[in-house]
């Protein structure tokens, strides 16, 4: 039986930034992070070269790895508290914030670019946030620092060598297959190896932090395991792909637009996310073959287009408590009318009554970045709660944005966000169960980069009290 200290399920930001923060207080425990996809160095999309996903086994390397599904995005950090999740609710504003300015600053020592965006022009910003008001949206203010899919990459290999310098213990290729919970305490976990054999390993103390992906994987745990939680929200939504000259002004002045709004009749939240000047609509595949849409945005290569998400919450109540399980079916209803791949449709046929042929798509003004989605009807499998909120949020976009609207902007789908299963846990991070710590987006607390790594910067100094 493998022996540890401290062991970190998940080489995502909150895993990796829980190490971290542990090294740079001086810990002498031993820490073993255990990721079932592979080291940063190692993981390569082939699709740059095939042009169409190969469906990688047995894990996509988009969304599975070191530094988890971020590697591969567009690599943005979000440096205000009100955007990422709920963490400040738990935490409270302004630690949420210092814990942020705090987390920055380890980017910028690894070589985060300085540049801040969206805070250079603020009439402009003010300009914008009137068209927003008049539209019944409001513009959420937020620096932006991006660090583009490329040079997060660098990034975060980075951070892998050092942490491996310094003694962590990193273990690929394997995957958790279940926690060791006696007596209401977690005293280790069950490790599969890529050659199918296990061995427990024993723990003082364990961090689930799995990302999105592991967001279903422990929604189960809880189950089993009595941990509690609740059931929480659940993101349904599609990404638009517009030309680069629709979104200027809004590319210039803020680089990302984070706006919210509550259309009618049904008065869901339903925000923008992960906005890409000049970026790439992108495919990432989930362990059940479920093909979900997503955006990136490099330093240096850049298309005609602009694409970001805009995504639907959906809160349930009793009797119904997955919430994962529904949006995956709603992806797996797309999946199949697009043969396993991404579906896009022009708005303008989709206000019509009419599915999207592929030979229009070559007429249009926008050409997709997404070379292999398939042209068709995503309405034919989006929920009618979820459409209607999408049409009605777009063309309130329209009147802060003119053209966003058009009848030729591209709406892809499914764009699925899974951290809807919410870990209850004090302000010191610690659930029900003694030893267990779970941080991130699959706890449900956070969504996005920079928030689940200062929850693991938090998670660390946490842990260190303890020594």
């Amino acid at each position: 039986m493998l022996k540890t200290d401290v062991l970190i399920v998940g080489a995502g930001p909150a895993g990796i930034f829980t190490a971290l923060e542990l090294l740079r207080l001086g810990t002498k425990r031993r820490i073993v992070m255990v990721e079932k996809g592979q080291p940063i160095e190692r993981r390569h999309c082939p699709k740059d070269k095939t042009s169409q996903c190969v469906n990688c086994r047995p894990y996509c390397h988009i969304t599975t790895g070191f530094s988890g599904a971020g590697a591969f995005s567009d690599g943005k950090l979000s440096l205000s508290y009100e955007v990422g999740g709920d963490l400040p609710d738990l935490i409270g504003a302004d630690v949420a914030q210092d814990l942020i300015d705090y987390t920055d600053g380890i980017y910028l020592d690894f070589g985060a670019d300085t540049a801040i965006e969206g805070i250079s022009n603020p009439e402009a910003v003010k300009d914008i946030r009137t068209k927003a008001i008049r539209a019944g949206l409001k513009l959420v203010d937020c620096p932006i620092r991006h660090l583009g899919t490329e040079k997060a990459q660098e990034i975060y290999l980075a951070i892998e060598n050092s942490l491996r310098e310094q003694g962590v213990e990193m273990i690929f290729g394997t995957e958790c297959q279940g926690l060791i919970i006696k007596d209401g305490r977690c005293k280790g976990a069950v490790l599969q190896y890529k050659d199918g054999t296990t061995e427990e390993v024993a723990a003082d103390s364990v961090v689930v932090a799995t990302g999105r992906r592991g967001a279903d994987w422990l929604e189960k745990l809880c189950v089993e395991h009595g941990i509690a939680h609740d059931p929480g929200t659940v993101d349904i939504g599609v990404r638009v792909e517009v030309r680069n000259e629709v979104m200027e002004e809004v590319n210039r002045v803020l680089y990302e637009s984070k706006l919210v709004g509550y259309p009618a009749p049904f008065k869901n939240k339903v925000r923008t996310f992960c906005q890409n000047p000049g970026g790439f609509v992108s495919q990432e595949n989930y362990d059940n073959d479920l093909a979900v849409v997503n955006g990136h945005s490099y330093k240096e290569k850049k298309s005609a287009n602009t694409n970001l998400s805009i995504l639907c919450s959906h809160n349930f109540t009793v009797p119904f408590n997955q919430p994962i399980a529904y949006a995956q079916k709603v992806g797996e209803l797309t999946n199949m009318l697009a043969s396993g791949h991404i579906l896009v449709q022009r708005f303008g046929d989709i206000l019509d009554g009419k599915r999207t042929w592929q030979r229009e798509l070559t007429r249009s003004n926008v050409r997709p970045t997404l070379p292999d989605a398939v042209a068709g009807d995503i309405t034919a499998a989006m929920p009618y709660r979820a459409m209607t909120n999408i049409i009605g949020f777009i063309q309130a976009m329209d009147k802060v944005v003119p053209g966003f609207a058009s009848p030729e902007t591209l709406l892809y789908s499914p764009e699925l966000k899974f951290y809807s299963n919410k870990v209850r846990m004090d302000t010191d991070l610690n659930t029900s169960i003694e030893g267990l710590h779970c941080l991130g987006d699959s706890s449900g607390w956070t969504r996005g980069l920079m928030m689940a790594s200062a929850m693991g910067v938090l998670m660390g100094r946490k842990l260190f009290e303890k020594e």
